[in-house]
């Protein structure tokens, strides 16, 4: 597969449609830069935006990754040479990326969690002041840590399902 000459043919349906590429990557949602990397032939766009490509330009997903409209008798050929040459491009498998998403997370929200572990620390601390039993006093506080750490990690996956299948995947990948 020829990604400038699929990416050269991205352009030229972007065109025809009369889109540019800032408003192609809004209805795609994703940047213009995306675009033009599509277009350059830098990155191939991942599956769900060659369908997405597919139904706006009315074009089989064979079409877009050969780079042409194809003929019944070149569709058959070219399908077999674009799925094995499109799962050689895909080389990042999804738990690479949730592992990157995950690491992006942490380092973006490091003093949200040490601010909740300090807050965590200071209640279990006030609870056991007021002498309660040790045995309330730790698992009020246990729960509370419990359920810090769940509303944190809710919000890290959300982030990462986000990225991964919002369309932000190539914007980060060579980060």
């Amino acid at each position: 597969m020829d990604m400038v000459k699929m990416g050269s043919f991205l352009a030229e349906l972007r065109k025809e449609h009369h889109l540019t590429q800032a408003e192609l990557g809004e209805k795609l949602g994703v940047t213009n830069k995306t675009i033009s990397r599509w277009e350059t032939g830098n990155y191939m766009p991942p599956v769900e935006m060659l369908e997405e490509l597919s139904n706006m330009y009315d074009m089989t997903i064979n079409e877009l990754l050969s780079g042409r409209k194809l003929t019944t008798e070149e569709y058959k050929e070219m399908a077999e040479t674009n799925i094995k040459e499109t799962l050689k491009e895909g080389a990042f498998t999804l738990k690479e990326k949730q592992t990157f998403f995950k690491k992006k997370w942490l380092k973006e929200h490091v003093m949200t969690i040490v601010i909740a572990y300090i807050l965590w620390m200071i209640f279990a601390l006030l609870l056991a002041k007021y002498n309660l039993p040790v045995y309330l006093a730790g698992g009020i506080g246990g729960f509370s840590g419990v359920t810090i750490y769940a509303f944190l990690h809710n919000r890290m996956m959300a982030y990462v399902e986000n990225c991964i299948y919002g369309g932000k995947w190539d914007e980060y990948r060579d980060k």
